[in-house]
């Protein structure tokens, strides 16, 4: 299975342009130079002509292969919202926490965790988990798969809790110096300004001090009143 799906990728490399992404990205794997767009075609014909169970199947080879396009391709064949029977890709997804190193791969993949963590909210005790994690990209992925909870205008008593709580995991990240950690600290409160603004102030209040000032202005971006 994993050949033919592959060799559609490879079809579409471009040596020159690998060379490049990979100089971007700088994490060790292989690079086709295969667009993000390229991807998004192939894999939303897979994602019609497979099943789940073969779709789990394939991303799983694909993600083996650490190929960097087939690892975005991997968690783009995941990406869905609504999958009936979801426990198998779930297990898939958060197996490959540990292996995030680098920003453009785990974002892909925390896409499609995203997804699974609205169909099951359950899911964030297991992604609560990571925020202990000593591996850095782990305990980003932790914000970065919780997003969907920033962009809510009327959440529901139950999702303003989650809210709440995946806010207090970026508290605890604040004395984090990473800068990874702190982008993802600022982006989540950046994207939640937009919808609760008040929460941000308060977070803010509380604890920009102690932020980087990147992360800090970041933050604050759409405020009306930026906090300094």
């Amino acid at each position: 299975m994993l050949t033919a799906y592959l060799d559609q990728i490879k079809a579409h490399a471009d040596p020159e342009r690998a060379t490049q992404v990979a100089a971007y990205h700088k994490a060790e794997r292989p690079y086709l130079g295969v667009p993000v767009p390229v991807l998004n075609d192939l894999t939303k014909a897979w994602r019609r002509e497979l099943s789940v169970e073969d779709r789990v199947t394939l991303a799983d080879a694909l993600w083996r292969t650490n190929i960097h396009e087939a690892r975005v391709a991997a968690s783009k064949l995941l990406t869905q919202a609504r999958i009936r029977v979801d426990d198998a890709v779930w297990d898939l997804l958060q197996g490959w926490v540990p292996d995030f190193d680098g920003w453009a791969v785990a974002d892909h993949a925390c896409s499609a965790i995203q997804k699974r963590l609205i169909a099951d909210p359950a899911r964030l005790d297991q992604v609560e988990s990571w925020t202990r994690s000593d591996h850095m990209w782990t305990r980003r992925a932790a914000l970065v798969a919780t997003l969907p909870w920033t962009k809510q205008n009327h959440p529901k008593p139950e999702d303003l809790a989650r809210r709440d709580r995946i806010l207090g995991w970026a508290a605890g990240y604040v004395p984090d110096p990473e800068w990874f950690i702190q982008k993802a600290i600022a982006w989540w409160l950046r994207d939640l300004s937009k919808h609760d603004a008040p929460r941000v102030r308060a977070f803010l209040e509380e604890h920009g001090d102690q932020m980087k000032a990147f992360a800090r202005k970041e933050a604050g971006k759409y405020l009306k009143d930026q906090l300094a």
